[in-house]
């Protein structure tokens, strides 16, 4: 199947990890990148706020421009894969769907939330022109009165390629190496610092490495457990699969019930101790396929009892890896179970033969 996937063409994104698997299950995917044509409008640190803060309204016209210039593009592809869409207003989306394409969105974000002000803006206006909405299980009654056509529920999971494990441990540098791991931003007002700042002092050795933290209200407290920036590749696995056991933290704001860490942190080799959900219990066996706690006090002590017990560890792993596998939650299962129930819309679509 010929796909025109427009998204973040890095590598480190999830949006390239997407795009890869598309490629893997044998279809031809053009990726066509928009950040990379706005250039500066999304890379300086003062447009890209503003912008953000905006809803990239201001951006649309040249967005325009842009679908213009790639339709030949367009019309030689089967499908139009958007992926996150905050870029695509309904002017734009009108404009693709001259093209009498399938229009896919994949978002797993909040995008019918507001944690983000007014980020995701284009995507509550455009819902309604896509053929076929791809986002959290649990908003698909927010999608569907925003006029969403057709709305298939997705996991947050794994890259099958990008998240593999090391086959040998042993490999991975003792810079990775730590107790407990959380690889994650600092996010305003949801006092991850306090968090972690706690944990350290009921005598837990973290290890941080993601971005925000020296804005962080506790970061004289923090600055000898940030290891860096944000980090992805075989540099993120290896942070992930280093610890004994990797925490997962969940967005309020965000209204989050799992997150990519779910999913990521089991299938690369690492141990799951995350916040306890309801969707978190959904999925993992607690005590035998990842751990759980509902306040510091049981994470810190959550913690230090598994950090003494090396076979349970070992046996937690083990069982959390298998279990992930076996839930089909790859971003190669996820886009085959999209483009899948995509085909089924569109056969029911067409009128059966009279004769």
């Amino acid at each position: 199947m010929k796909i025109a996937y427009l998204g973040d063409s890095s590598v480190a994104s999830t949006s390239r990890h997407r795009a890869d698997a598309l490629v893997r299950l044998g279809h031809s995917v053009r990726l066509l990148d928009p950040y990379a044509h706005l250039g500066a409008q999304v890379t300086n640190r003062f447009f890209q706020a503003l912008h953000y803060r905006t809803g990239y309204h201001a951006l649309q016209p040249i967005i325009s421009r842009w679908i213009r210039d790639i339709g030949t593009v367009l019309g030689n592809s089967e499908i139009v894969w958007i992926n996150g869409g905050e870029l695509f207003g309904p002017a734009i989306l009108r404009l693709i769907r001259q093209r009498g394409l399938p229009v896919v969105l994949y978002n797993n974000d909040d995008a019918t939330g507001y944690r983000d002000g007014a980020r995701f803006d284009m995507v509550r206006h455009s819902i309604h022109l896509y053929d076929l909405c791809a986002s959290r299980s649990e908003r698909e009654f927010e999608y569907r009165r925003l006029g969403a056509r057709d709305f298939m529920g997705v996991w947050m999971g794994y890259d099958e390629v990008a998240h593999q494990p090391y086959c040998d441990p042993l490999q991975i540098s003792d810079a990775f190496r730590s107790d407990v791991a959380f690889v994650g931003t600092c996010i305003p007002g949801e006092a991850r610092d306090e968090f972690i700042v706690a944990l350290k002092n009921m005598g837990l050795d973290v290890a941080i490495w993601g971005n925000g933290w020296q804005r962080a209200r506790m970061w004289k407290q923090l600055r000898d457990l940030w290891r860096g920036a944000a980090i992805s590749g075989r540099s993120y696995v290896a942070a992930i699969q280093g610890s004994k056991l990797a925490l997962g933290l969940v967005s309020k704001g965000n209204r989050d019930q799992h997150t990519r860490r779910t999913f990521e942190i089991p299938y690369a080799g690492g141990l799951l101790c995350a916040e306890r959900t309801a969707q978190h219990l959904t999925v993992f066996a607690e005590g035998t396929e990842a751990l759980f706690w509902s306040d510091v006090e049981e994470c810190a002590r959550v913690c230090r009892e598994i950090i003494r017990d090396e076979a349970r560890r070992l046996m937690i792993r083990e069982q959390g890896r298998r279990k992930v596998l076996a839930l089909g939650v790859g971003n190669e299962d996820v886009c085959a179970a999209i483009l899948a129930r995509l085909r089924a819309e569109r056969t029911a679509a067409v009128p059966s033969d009279p004769a």
